[in-house]
């Protein structure tokens, strides 16, 4: 079994980590503005996310041999470590949770705040409850500024959401009438179904087929986006995606301590004698609970959708090819990013892991790149942006340094 144990392993491990966790939502987000149902998208994500910690648990979980104390993944499977087992599923539910509820919160706040107030709440809880169960291993006077730094961007992103939901309302109330009624009322229900049957266009800012192309950032951008997109946003309150992106962030906040359970055992509910859960262990079990979580969930979904979504059939999943390969990939980046966040905070501490957490950097640069996010908005929404990401700059670089070494 492969072990990270030096700091500079367990800072590139994260690093690694937050590009991939901070690419994955871009991806849901692309194919959910291009028209693909989040039921059928969900769905093909889950199937690699799981498949990558089984990547993961033969290569890493098997290389070398494995010690009484540190056993092989393959040998862990028939040990009597149920109580730690239990604590990674746990970690695992309520991450497939957060992350069914973040897909609805993409499309209402957008990905940039999403991933700013999901991020700074997992920290704010999570990094809490992760340095006292590593028993205080990492720098408390270097910790706990960073985790105010994320508390901050919390006021921030919400602002920033405010500023640019209202930038976007006086866009639509500059179009003539008859186009500010479309704006308000929404778009006519067929047109997800419609995109469906016509396939959709080729590019995520394209419109469709009998459309030209708007600038990002124009009422006419708004307009089309909306006609195509599978979740319909306007004339929804803004407080519903708000109260859908808090409820993840407090999902968020409880796998990762779960999953310290789980590998480390604090409470002492393993018998005398049994080995602690290795990662890969762990991360196995977590990865499995969370792809039936999902698998269970999303299935009801296609015949009982929310957010007026169309009703679909598991046949109609089966068939719709637009986009999956995009979609698969995005389950290997989330599955590979938590693997990779799990084995840097064995080595440096689960809290000091938590840095990860700063991946909107990176949705963010994705937001703004690909889906015009921010185009031609106010100037209050750019300085209320800035100062956001100036926290985040921040606070990942003090989680960072308040790493410390387990024992």
């Amino acid at each position: 079994m492969y072990v990270v144990e030096s700091k500079g392993g367990a800072i590139a491990c994260m690093l690694l980590a937050l590009f991939f966790l901070g690419t994955w939502p871009a991806v849901l987000t692309l194919l959910e503005r291009r028209g693909r149902l989040p039921q059928h998208t969900y769905l093909d994500y889950t199937i690699t996310n799981l498949l990558a910690a089984v990547i993961i648990a033969f290569t890493f979980g098997e290389i070398r041999n494995g010690t009484p104390q540190a056993p092989n993944f393959l040998e862990q499977l028939s040990q009597d470590n149920f109580p730690s087992v239990i604590f990674a599923m746990i970690g695992g539910i309520v991450l497939s949770l957060g992350n069914l509820a973040t897909q609805y919160a993409w499309a209402l706040v957008g990905l940039s705040v999403t991933e700013v107030v999901t991020s700074s709440i997992t920290v704010v809880i999570g990094t809490t409850l992760n340095y006292f169960l590593d028993d205080k291993i990492n720098k408390a006077e270097i910790l706990f500024p960073g985790v105010g730094c994320f508390l901050i961007a919390v006021c921030l992103g919400s602002a920033v959401h405010a500023s640019n939901a209202a930038d976007n309302r006086a866009k639509l109330n500059s179009l003539p009438e008859n186009n500010e009624l479309v704006a308000v009322k929404g778009i006519a229900p067929s047109s997800s179904r419609a995109y469906a049957s016509e396939g959709g266009p080729k590019d995520v800012e394209n419109g469709s087929r009998m459309e030209e192309k708007a600038k990002a950032g124009t009422a006419d951008f708004l307009l089309q986006l909306e006609k195509r997109r599978a979740i319909k946003v306007f004339g929804k309150g803004t407080m519903i995606g708000l109260v859908i992106t808090f409820f993840a962030g407090f999902c968020f906040s409880l796998f990762s301590p779960a999953f310290n359970l789980a590998t480390n055992d604090q409470w002492h509910t393993l018998k005398k004698g049994v080995p602690h859960l290795s990662v890969y262990t762990a991360f196995f079990y977590f990865s499995v609970s969370c792809f039936f979580v999902a698998l269970v969930l999303n299935i009801s979904f296609l015949y009982r959708p929310v957010m007026n979504l169309p009703k679909t059939t598991f046949k109609a999943y089966l068939n719709d090819w637009n986009g999956r390969w995009w979609a698969l990939l995005a389950g290997l980046l989330c599955g590979f990013g938590n693997g990779l966040q799990f084995m840097g905070g064995q080595a440096a501490g689960y809290a000091a892991a938590d840095a990860v957490q700063a991946l909107p950097l990176v949705s963010t640069f994705w937001g703004v790149l690909i889906f015009g996010e921010y185009r031609k908005s106010s100037r209050r929404t750019y300085v209320l942006l800035v100062g956001m990401l100036s926290m985040f700059i921040v606070a990942v670089g003090v989680l960072m340094a308040s790493s410390g070494h387990r024992k």
